[in-house]
């Protein structure tokens, strides 16, 4: 470790054959653990918000979407201070101004702040999300996908964690939602220790093939790459329970616990497995089999696998596109790629809202295959915008 306490930035995943030293991996473990426990906390404390500050049923998501917004705003501010400052000098201070936030939550005294304070708490967690994300996209494949599987590890933990500090869920909420925001505020303090004995992994040099022609055309379509498979993730997320429900499948709720689950087991699968692939062709066969679990959900007696399946096939997509992005555009654009998926996200669980109320359910399968029909299809297109540059690169 230099003097600065920053570790030098790493060496080439292709050099080093995707080498990915534990130590490495530190920070980023306790970092997206906490923001995975923070992005699924509000939800299951709606019922303590409306004791302590007597807002309605109705009123309660806003202080969700504060959040949400707040975590959409960061990424791009950050792009443009990753241009000036390190990795870790964006991660510190966003760590903290997310406990800033969590803090603020636990005190505020009206509903107003308490709002305003979310929103604060999502700035931090933007920030946290995307310089790590663009530090260990630069590193590879394989260790942008374990660190977002331990985010998977979190959001599973939290609503434990909401209920088994404050007694929600069970009848027994005491209306008072502090105890698992301290924690959150308390890790991120941990995250900060962690990364000052481990170090926090700066963005690794450019590797690009060739002459950078075209750069604009390129992240256009990475964007929209990650834009469908966010669409996917939050389509799946979203409408699985009403589908599996109109379909009179049993144990909707259970069936969308475990999409979720697989997706986390299939990032790490894919950072133990899958890092020696070339990424258009781990991309390109997730939409594959995503195309397959939506022409199979339309069946109802294998919907319900089906919608397992599919985060299985989804998980390998956002890791392995940021670490694929690396190899041809700067990582430092990784922040504004997240906006993009922030986008589709917005857009695809709305749009298949729409569509369900014209058309019922069978507008679900349809609208997700189609999806994952675009996704093949900006796949393609950028491995060979990629496959251009590299031959340019050779004739020059």
């Amino acid at each position: 470790m230099s003097r600065s306490g920053k570790l030098p930035p790493p060496p080439s995943p292709a050099a080093a054959g995707e080498r990915t030293p534990l130590s490495l991996l530190a920070t980023g473990t306790a970092a997206f653990f906490t923001l995975g426990l923070i992005q699924a906390m509000y939800g299951p404390s709606f019922p303590l918000f409306q004791a302590r500050y007597g807002v309605s049923t109705a009123g309660v998501g806003v202080i969700a979407s504060a959040h949400f917004l707040g975590s959409a705003i960061a990424p791009p501010l950050v792009g443009l201070l990753l241009r000036r400052l390190s990795v870790r000098a964006g991660v510190s201070f966003s760590l903290l101004v997310l406990a800033a936030g969590m803090l603020g939550v636990v005190v505020a005294p009206g509903w107003a702040l308490a709002v305003a304070a979310a929103f604060v708490g999502g700035l931090g967690l933007g920030g946290v999300s995307a310089c790590l994300n663009a530090a260990y996209a630069s590193v590879g494949a394989r260790a942008v996908n374990l660190v977002n599987a331990v985010f998977g590890v979190g959001s599973m933990v939290s609503p434990l964690l909401v209920a088994a500090l404050t007694g929600a869920g069970a009848g027994a909420a005491t209306g008072v939602p502090g105890g698992p925001f301290l924690v959150v505020a308390a890790l991120c303090a941990v995250t900060f220790g962690v990364g000052r004995v481990w170090g926090v992994p700066d963005i690794a040099p450019a590797r690009q093939d060739g002459a950078p022609a075209r750069a604009g055309v390129r992240f256009a379509l990475f964007a929209a790459l990650i834009a469908s498979y966010v669409g996917l993730e939050a389509g799946y997320g979203a409408w699985t329970v009403r589908y599996l429900t109109e379909l009179r499948v049993a144990d909707a709720a259970l069936i969308l616990s475990a999409f979720w689950a697989a997706l986390t087991v299939g990032r790490v699968l894919t950072g133990v497995f899958a890092a020696r692939l070339r990424p258009e062709r781990v991309v390109l066969g997730s939409a594959a089999g995503l195309l397959l679990c939506a022409l199979a959900a339309a069946v109802p007696g294998l919907a319900g696998g089906a919608f397992v399946l599919a985060g299985l096939a989804l998980a390998p997509v956002f890791g392995t596109t940021l670490a694929w992005l690396t190899r041809t555009l700067s990582a430092r654009l990784v922040p504004f790629l997240l906006v993009a998926g922030s986008l589709g996200g917005v857009v695809a669980p709305a749009l298949l809202g729409v569509l369900f109320a014209r058309w019922g359910a069978a507008a679900v399968p349809l609208f997700l295959g189609g999806l994952a029909a675009l996704l093949a299809l900006f796949t393609v297109l950028a491995a060979r915008t990629a496959r251009a540059q590299a031959g340019g690169a050779a004739v020059a």
